[in-house]
């Protein structure tokens, strides 16, 4: 007969609780464990990865911005007055010289301006001649009438100069004498009074010419304004260059001031660049500047910087010197570059992505003797085109990564294959 033992039973429980608790004391340690791991660091192709290394000495402070060429001296060619455009002699992109006649119009109703201008003219002159003679004669019949009373006053004077003895002597009255003597005082003042009219008369003959002349200038001023209309029907460049666009077409009525053509002189340019409103704030005027142009670099210099910002950007126009690069043309897209400022004695290293002067970076630097690269805060200060200036965090022969290592912000390092 068997019988139970209940001592073994209990000790058979026992020992399944010991080893349970000890199971899960192993496991709970060993995920403690686990969890104070770092993650593993991620590895990175080095050859992916732009590393600089930073060094100490002089650096230019630099701002960039796109840009176009264009024509230093345009010339807009304007409708002088209404017209219909009969013939388009130059497309764009011909070279042209001053007289070079770009389109031809017609102008019935100006013709006929001319015409009546003319005779305006001639009837102005005709008048003024008829004026100027009639005057003249009147001045001759003046001076006339003033021989005659200057005549009459010398008669008389001598007369009674020679009747003065004989009246003394008592010949003749005394009475007739101071006569004779009155006469003669009247007749000088007559003939002083004509003298001044004469003198009046000429002064009349010079306003009434001068008029007459004023009202001839305009005349002639209007034919030459119509004449100048009439020959503006043949629209010129007026200057020597490349004709750049023609904004009329055969047949197309103008009015006065619509803009025909542009003509340009395609050899003498200038940059308009356009800087980020952010990095405009140290453009000078007089400053140097390269522009790149694909096919070459030109020098130039800040003539001019907008003081208002156009859609986040501040026009600059920089004069070009020195010779241009082959295929310089206008509107040919370019770049520029502004030399701000140059910093001696620095610690300076390539522009990392998303570098902003004055602000705190936590960047790779690669350890030396190792394929890893461990996050450490900089500090940059002033930044330029393609550098930047390190206040803190570097030395010279450090080694950074200067890539945009935001996939790996949550690692505090990465490994170099």
């Amino acid at each position: 007969m068997d019988f139970v033992r209940e001592d073994l039973k209990r000790d058979k429980h026992k020992r399944r609780l010991r080893y349970s608790a000890a199971g899960i004391s192993v496991l709970v340690g060993l995920a403690v464990f686990i969890g104070t791991l770092e993650p593993a660091a991620p590895s990175v192709e080095q050859v992916s990865l732009y590393i600089d290394t930073v060094r100490r000495g002089d650096m230019l402070l630099q701002v960039r911005g796109p840009g176009v060429l264009v024509p230093r001296e345009v010339r807009w060619i304007a409708a002088a007055s209404e017209a219909r455009v009969d013939r388009v002699v130059v497309k764009p992109g011909a070279p042209v010289e001053p007289d070079t006649v770009l389109v031809e119009m017609s102008n019935p109703e100006l013709a006929q301006q001319v015409m009546e201008a003319k005779a305006a003219v001639s009837a102005a002159e005709a008048d003024y001649a008829a004026l100027k003679v009639e005057l003249q004669s009147n001045v001759l019949n003046q001076r006339a009438v003033l021989a005659a009373a200057q005549a009459e006053y010398e008669g008389a004077r001598l007369e009674a100069e020679a009747r003065e003895d004989v009246a003394r002597q008592g010949i003749i009255p005394a009475v007739e004498y101071r006569r004779m003597e009155l006469a003669a005082e009247q007749l000088k003042v007559r003939a002083g009074v004509e003298r001044e009219r004469i003198t009046i008369l000429q002064q009349a003959v010079e306003a009434q010419l001068r008029a007459a002349t004023v009202r001839l200038e305009q005349q002639r001023q209007q034919l030459t304004l119509r004449e100048s209309q009439y020959a503006n029907l043949h629209v010129r460049a007026g200057i020597a260059g490349v004709l750049q666009s023609m904004d009329v077409e055969v047949g197309q009525r103008v009015t006065p001031g619509t803009n025909i053509a542009r003509v340009a002189r395609p050899d003498e340019l200038m940059a308009k660049l356009r800087i980020a409103e952010t990095q405009a704030k140290d453009i000078r005027i007089g400053q140097t500047v390269e522009i790149d142009t694909r096919n070459g670099v030109a020098k130039g210099r800040v003539t001019r910087v907008d003081p208002a910002v156009q859609n986040g950007t501040v026009q600059t126009d920089v004069e070009l010197v020195g010779p241009l690069p082959p295929g310089a043309r206008p509107d040919l897209s370019v770049d520029g570059t502004i030399l701000i400022e140059r910093l001696s004695n620095v610690l300076h290293v390539g522009r990392p992505a998303f570098g902003q002067a004055g602000s705190t970076q936590r960047l790779f630097r690669v350890q030396p003797d190792s394929a890893t690269a461990v996050r450490v805060p900089v500090t940059l200060g002033k930044v330029s085109v393609n550098q930047v200036q390190i206040l803190d965090g570097l030395n010279v022969g450090d080694r950074v990564v200067l890539s945009d290592t935001s996939q790996w912000d949550d690692y505090d390092r990465i490994e170099l294959e």
